[in-house]
C-alpha cells in the first residue's frame, strides 16, 4: 500500500467522549487522541416534587465537531472518512419537520421504574424475549417508549422519527435519518429473526411503529458530511467526507477490537458498564437464554453477540465521585492501591442489585447493602473498592458459566477490552474468579473498532478476521494467569447465597 489513510472515530460513552484519529499505514494502525471531554446525566426539574435525567445532547453534538475540526487541522483535511459510536438504548424523537423534540432522557432517569410489570401485562415475557432475543432491563428503549405511552406524553405524539443517539448525531452530521443495526437491536424494538422493527409487539404496547426508520449495515457508507459541518470544521471548500456508520453501538464496536487469534474466547467489555458475551453466528433465543436474562446484540460481518450486561466499573466511579465531593479527590491508580493493601474477602456484594442502579452516594450502598446481608461492613476507601472489584470478577465467572452453558463449550480466554482493561487488579481478580487466562487490551477497544469498520468500509482492509489481526500486530495485549485462586471458591458459593437472598 502506497499512502496512509486517516479515519476519525468520535466514541460517546457514558461517562466520556473522546475523538480519535486513526492511521492506518498498510501494516499497523496508529491511534491518536485529538479531543476529549466528559459527559453525564444533568438533572432537570420537569413538573413539581419530580427531577428527571437528561442527556445534552447539543453538547455532544458540539464536542463532536469541536473535535473534527481539530483533527481536520492534524492531517491538514485528509480524512478518509468518520464514524460515530455511543452507548444503546437512550433515543431522540424527531418531528415532521426534522428537529429534535426535547433533550433525551438518560437511561437511569427514574420513568421506566415498574415499566417491567406494565410491559408483561400487556405481552407475555416469553414473547417479548422470543421476538426479540434481548435481556430484560428496565431501561431499554421498548420500556422508555411505554412510559411515554402511559404518561400521554405530547412528544411521543406529534413524534415522526425515532433515532437512537449515534443515529441523531449522524443526522446532525449528514442529514440522513436511519438506524444502524447493532443500536437498533438493544432497543428491545427490534426483531431478531426477521431483522425488522418488531411491529406487532410496538403494537401490543401501543407505540407507534411508524417512527422506526430504515436499518442499515454496520458498515455501511451513510454520505458525506453536510456542507456547514465541512465548514465549521475547516475542510476545504468542495472537499467530501463520508461519514461510515461502523457498529454504532459501542460494545460492537468494541468486540471488532477483540485481539483473537481463533473462535471460542469470551470478552469483557469493561468500562461504565461491563458486558460479558462470546460471539455467535445465530442468535440463541430459547427458555435457557432467557431465564439467564441474556442478550442477542446484532453484531458486524454477519454475528450476533450473545451477552449479559454486569453493573461495571460504575460503582466505582460513583465511589469515588461521592468521595470528591467530600475533598477528596484521588486517582483511579491510587484506589487500586488502597484495594490492593487491604485483606481480601471481607464482604461479597452482587454489583447488579438494584440500589446500586442510580447515582448517588454508593459507599454508603455498599455498606448498606453489606450490612442488610449479614455480612462484615467495608470502612476504608480501599476495603470498598476491593469489594467492589472482588464483585465485580465472582460476577463475571457467575455470567461465564451461564454463558458456557448456552453454547455448550468452554470459553477460553477471557479477552478484557476497554478503559477497564487498564485495572490490573481487576484483571487478576477475573482470572483468579474464573480459572482463565485473561488477555488485556486494546484499551481504546471500542474507537479502534470503530476505525476498523471504517477500513473495511473504504476497501482498505477485507475482513473481521483482518482487522483482528491488524488489531494484535498493533496494540500487543497483556496476559494475566490466574495463580492464586485460593479464597475464591468460598467468596463464590457465598456470592451465591447473596443472590439467592
Amino acid at each position: 500500500m502506497s499512502r496512509s489513510f486517516n479515519y476519525l472515530a468520535v466514541d460517546l460513552g457514558a461517562e466520556s467522549g473522546r475523538v480519535m484519529l486513526g492511521r492506518f499505514d498498510g501494516s499497523r494502525l496508529a491511534m491518536t487522541d485529538v479531543h476529549r471531554f466528559g459527559n453525564g446525566p444533568v438533572h432537570v426539574p420537569d413538573k413539581v416534587g419530580r427531577v428527571s435525567l437528561h442527556w445534552d445532547i447539543l453538547r455532544l453534538f458540539a464536542e463532536t465537531k469541536r473535535g473534527l475540526a481539530k483533527a481536520v487541522r492534524q492531517c491538514d483535511g485528509d480524512l478518509s472518512s468518520v464514524g460515530l459510536d455511543s452507548w444503546g438504548v437512550d433515543f431522540g424523537l424527531l418531528d415532521r419537520s426534522g428537529a429534535l423534540i426535547g433533550n433525551p432522557y438518560h437511561h437511569r432517569d427514574s420513568r421506566t421504574d415498574d415499566m417491567l410489570e406494565e410491559a408483561f401485562r400487556r405481552v407475555p415475557q416469553d414473547t417479548i424475549f422470543q421476538q426479540t432475543g434481548i435481556q430484560f432491563l428496565q431501561f431499554n428503549s421498548l420500556y422508555q417508549l411505554l412510559s411515554m405511552v402511559i404518561a400521554d406524553s405530547p412528544a411521543l405524539q406529534i413524534a415522526s422519527t425515532f433515532l437512537t443517539i449515534p443515529d441523531l448525531l449522524n443526522y446532525w452530521l449528514t442529514g440522513i435519518a436511519v438506524s444502524e443495526y447493532t443500536n437498533a437491536t438493544t432497543t428491545q424494538c427490534y426483531d431478531a429473526t426477521t431483522k425488522e422493527w418488531a411491529k406487532s409487539l410496538l403494537d401490543k404496547m401501543g407505540i407507534p411503529s411508524q417512527i422506526f426508520p430504515d436499518v442499515i449495515l454496520p458498515g455501511s457508507r451513510l454520505g458525506a458530511l453536510l456542507p456547514a459541518v465541512a465548514e465549521e470544521a475547516g475542510l476545504a471548500e468542495g472537499m467530501c467526507v463520508p461519514v461510515v456508520a461502523p457498529a454504532c453501538h459501542d460494545t460492537g464496536s468494541a468486540a471488532v477490537a477483540v485481539p483473537a487469534e481463533q473462535p471460542g474466547f469470551a470478552w469483557i467489555s469493561s468500562g461504565t458498564w461491563s458486558t460479558v458475551g462470546t460471539e455467535c453466528l445465530q442468535p440463541v433465543i430459547n427458555d435457557q437464554s432467557m431465564t439467564y436474562n441474556f442478550t442477542n446484540e446484532g453484531g458486524v460481518c454477519g454475528t450476533f453477540r450473545l451477552l449479559r450486561n454486569v453493573m461495571g466499573l460504575w460503582l466505582v466511579q460513583e465511589c469515588r465521585r461521592e468521595w470528591e465531593r467530600h475533598g477528596e479527590l484521588l486517582t483511579h491508580s491510587e484506589l487500586i492501591r488502597l484495594a490492593e493493601e487491604v485483606a481480601p474477602f471481607q464482604a461479597v456484594i452482587d454489583p447488579d442489585d438494584s440500589a446500586f442502579l442510580k447515582p448517588g452516594n454508593m459507599p454508603a450502598r455498599v455498606q448498606d447493602f453489606c450490612r442488610r446481608t449479614g455480612q462484615e461492613v467495608p470502612a476504608s476507601k480501599g476495603q470498598i473498592v476491593r469489594c467492589v472489584l472482588e464483585g465485580l470478577a465472582l460476577k463475571y465467572r457467575f455470567v461465564l458459566e451461564h454463558l458456557e452453558d448456552l453454547v455448550g463449550r468452554r470459553l477460553d480466554p477471557i479477552h478484557v477490552v476497554g478503559g477497564g482493561s487498564q485495572n490490573h487488579l481487576l484483571n487478576q481478580f477475573t482470572a483468579e474468579a474464573t480459572g482463565r487466562r485473561v488477555v488485556a487490551g486494546p484499551v481504546e477497544a471500542t474507537a479502534i473498532g470503530n476505525v476498523v469498520m471504517q477500513a473495511v468500509a473504504n476497501g482498505h482492509i477485507n475482513s473481521l478476521a483482518e482487522g483482528r489481526a491488524l488489531v494484535r500486530e498493533s496494540f500487543p495485549p497483556t496476559t494475566f494467569e490466574p495463580v492464586t485462586p485460593a479464597g475464591w471458591e468460598e467468596a463464590y458459593r457465598r456470592l451465591l447465597q447473596v443472590m439467592a437472598g
